[in-house]
């Protein structure tokens, strides 16, 4: 599977303050669409409270609405374009802020899963590599969560596919099988490979590549996904370290 690169078209980043309203998306969404903009994610943030963006219970608007604070990424547009776009729009209560897109922030991410122990020598692993990358213009995060149980790790290994600029699953733990074994190979077809290390189950034989030193799976998993490197995991499926 070829590395997947973070060039694409522009992207530009919005934060709006909406009402929290039905419709309210729609509208926003509308706007950018007509002036000839892809929106490509959109999430709340957080509904704005009384007592500041903290609060749980969200302040009414001027109109009477609550509020809610918003964060788009849109391609097509330039920051001009998209922030006349939306002017005047009834649903924002002020003018949108320009932020920087997380793609350019954060870059793109390796997901690490699995046992609290294993899951550290990965990260340890991942994270110095992703340093030495990252010194070199790159732009690689590492996320990690540690669970037990197969319906856990089979659901979590799923949610990978939604998760935003996830580009390589690690896998470390000590006994993984069925349903995530199943839920491995729906993540592949999605088009993230996966990285397992040398356990029992049958998790082995699904994954892309299997590695014993779980520090060199955290390294290798960077590797595969880092524009500055020349590994290529595609050449390397089916083998185990």
């Amino acid at each position: 599977m070829p590395r997947t690169s973070s060039s694409g078209p522009p992207t530009v980043a919005l934060r709006l303050e909406c009402r929290d309203r039905p419709g309210a998306l729609v509208a926003v969404t509308e706007r950018l669409a007509a002036a000839g903009g892809t929106v490509r994610t959109l999430s709340t943030v957080r509904r704005v409270g009384p007592a500041g963006p903290a609060a749980s219970v969200p302040a009414p608007s001027p109109g009477g609405d609550p509020l809610a604070e918003l964060e788009l990424e849109v391609e097509g547009l330039s920051e001009t374009a998209a922030v006349a776009a939306l002017a005047g729009l009834p649903e924002l209560t002020r003018e949108p802020h320009l932020t920087r897109t997380l793609e350019r922030v954060f870059g793109k991410r390796v997901i690490v899963i699995g046992g609290g122990a294993q899951v550290a020598q990965v990260a340890l692993g991942a994270v110095s590599e992703a340093d030495r990358h990252n010194l070199r213009g790159e732009r690689i995060s590492v996320d990690t969560i540690a669970l037990v149980g197969e319906e856990n790790l089979a659901a979590a290994v799923r949610a990978v596919a939604d998760l935003p600029r996830a580009r390589c699953l690690v896998l470390a733990g000590s006994l993984m099988g069925g349903d995530v074994t199943r839920a491995v190979r729906e993540l592949q077809a999605a088009g993230i490979p996966v990285i397992a290390l040398n356990m029992a189950g049958s998790i082995t034989g699904a994954a892309d590549l299997v590695v014993s030193d779980p520090v060199q799976a955290g390294t290798m998993a960077v590797m595969a996904i880092a524009d500055t490197a020349s590994f290529d995991l595609a050449r390397q499926r089916g083998r185990r370290y």
